[in-house]
């Protein structure tokens, strides 16, 4: 365990230092020569501390060269037509994210044979679908940071860079020019994704809809801006984002069906791990989703083979394996620190709280225990984002997350119902509907109430970076301190 944790934490740490202090490649050189000097003083007097701080060392520089290779200039045939109009053929590569005053489009956009990333900011009355092909018209510009209300600076370039997209595209139009090939597995995914949205729908009243939809797959549209605002001073916002904890009940679901069935345990667990990729290729590939999707997939190895699962070793090699992919998410996309916070405080503070609560009822005492862990763990990283300390984020979280698995299958249920027979049978869909409603309108009051409460949530001006790495270190050693063990079984906490 401890030569992982060094080996994971030198390749984040190489890609840490090199993404934001430096840009050369002379530090590289520099980790290496420090690594041969701990060798050879490891060779000299054997010691383990020696030969981890040589395993850091090698995966630092790794980490390090690694970022090099990610972090390249934008592409040069491109760059000509930086502030003038251009005029482009593309692909739709993702769902539109749908503002209250334009629509934010991901294409892939082509020139002399060369294919970019981009992100075309157009107009609420254009309508496209995933794998459409595309022209496009408007001025080229490269992303840029900016300063938020808060006054943090947010790296918006590197951020878009992170997910592919290079430029952006504005003041402009897009003209369709042919819809998606039938053989196009994202297109097909996305028309899955919005026939379900529609089912809901027709099952639900909005914002009640909008609501489910964020449940089950994730999403924020058609909820309005003061209800999202809500959520996020109530510390609800991760209910209406796709996340490890719903990866995780789709794949118990489809296991438990099949169990009923009575087939085969290995197939079950193929089942639960097909179902489980579908569901986060439906949702849309977030760096939280594919976080929780290999965490989940080795527990359902581990769970079809016989052998032992430990969370917090399946937490560092999805880590490790999520950044050697792509090393721009790890100081450059908030949601895959916040999910990797979150785990990580489930997975080695929630044992040490839940042993020292003096609570009667054991689900009240572990969910008690888990929310205050993931709360405290993401605590730093939410100060220095955005400043927004949440006083009733835990109370908010204790009465909300207890009927979240009731109200995805019951809004998964609607969505399909309503999918089917939402256009000839529109009363009795709606009365199927009844449940969820129920539920939303539930989670509604309790995000509303309490972010109207007085003090429910205050925003620091400033929190220095530096606060963040001192409040983690204590987190640490509180965990190392009065940690007994970093085995966990299965459970669905672990892949929050």
């Amino acid at each position: 365990m401890n030569a992982l944790i060094s080996l994971v934490a030198g390749f984040a740490f190489g890609i840490f230092t090199r993404s934001l202090l430096f840009a050369s490649g002379w530090p590289i050189l520099f980790v290496l020569l420090l690594a041969a000097l701990i060798g050879a003083a490891n060779v000299l007097r054997p010691r383990r501390a020696y030969a981890l701080g040589v395993l850091f060392f090698i995966f630092c520089a790794l980490g390090m060269l690694r970022a090099m290779t990610a972090d390249t200039p934008p592409s040069k045939t491109f760059m000509g037509d930086l502030r003038h109009r251009v005029a482009y053929d593309g692909i739709v590569a993702g769902d539109p994210d749908v503002r209250e005053k334009n629509q934010r489009i991901p294409l892939v956009i082509e020139k002399e044979g060369e294919r970019v990333g981009a992100l075309a900011v157009m107009p609420l009355a254009t309508r496209v679908a995933v794998g459409d092909r595309v022209r496009v018209y408007g001025s080229l510009f490269v992303p840029m940071a900016f300063e938020t209300d808060n006054g943090r600076t947010f790296r918006y370039d590197k951020y878009l860079q992170a997910k592919g997209e290079r430029f952006l595209i504005e003041f402009g139009s897009i003209t369709a020019i042919a819809p998606a090939p039938w053989y196009s597995a994202s297109a097909a995914l996305a028309r899955i994704k919005h026939a379900l949205l529609d089912g809901l729908g027709a099952a639900l009243p909005q914002p009640d809809a909008a609501l489910a939809g964020g449940i089950v797959i994730g999403g924020k549209v058609g909820l309005s801006a003061e209800l999202q605002d809500a959520f996020t001073r109530s510390g609800l916002v991760q209910i209406i984002v796709l996340s490890g904890y719903n990866v995780m009940i789709v794949a118990e679901w489809v296991m438990a069906f099949l169990a009923a069935l009575r087939l085969p345990r290995r197939l079950q667990y193929v089942a639960g791990g097909a179902a489980l990729l579908l569901f986060v290729g439906i949702a849309g590939i977030t760096s939280t989703a594919v976080r929780a999707a290999i965490m989940a997939i080795i527990a359902l190895y581990a769970r079809a083979s016989g052998k032992t699962y430990a969370a917090s070793r399946a937490l560092l090699v999805a880590v490790f394996l999520m950044l050697a992919w792509n090393p721009l998410t790890l100081c450059f996309d908030p949601g895959f620190d916040l999910s990797v916070a979150a785990t990580a405080g489930v997975i080695w503070l929630s044992p040490i709280i839940e042993k020292a609560l003096r609570v009667k009822y054991a689900s009240l005492k572990n969910a008690i225990a888990t929310t205050l862990a993931a709360q405290t763990s993401v605590l730093p990283l939410l100060l220095y984002m955005s400043g927004l300390l949440s006083f009733v984020a835990l109370p908010a979280n204790l009465l909300v997350n207890a009927v979240v698995p009731l109200a995805m299958a019951g809004a998964a249920v609607a969505g399909v119902i309503g999918m089917l027979f939402g256009a000839v049978a529109p009363l009795p869909v709606q009365i199927i509907g009844l449940p969820t409603l129920a539920l939303t309108r539930y989670i509604i009051f309790i995000a509303t109430k309490s972010a109207a409460l007085p003090y429910a949530a205050l925003t620091l001006e400033r929190f220095p970076f530096v606060f963040v790495v001192i409040a983690y270190a204590a987190l640490i050693a509180f965990a190392k301190r009065f940690s007994t063990t970093d085995q966990f079984t299965f459970s669905k906490n672990a892949s929050t």
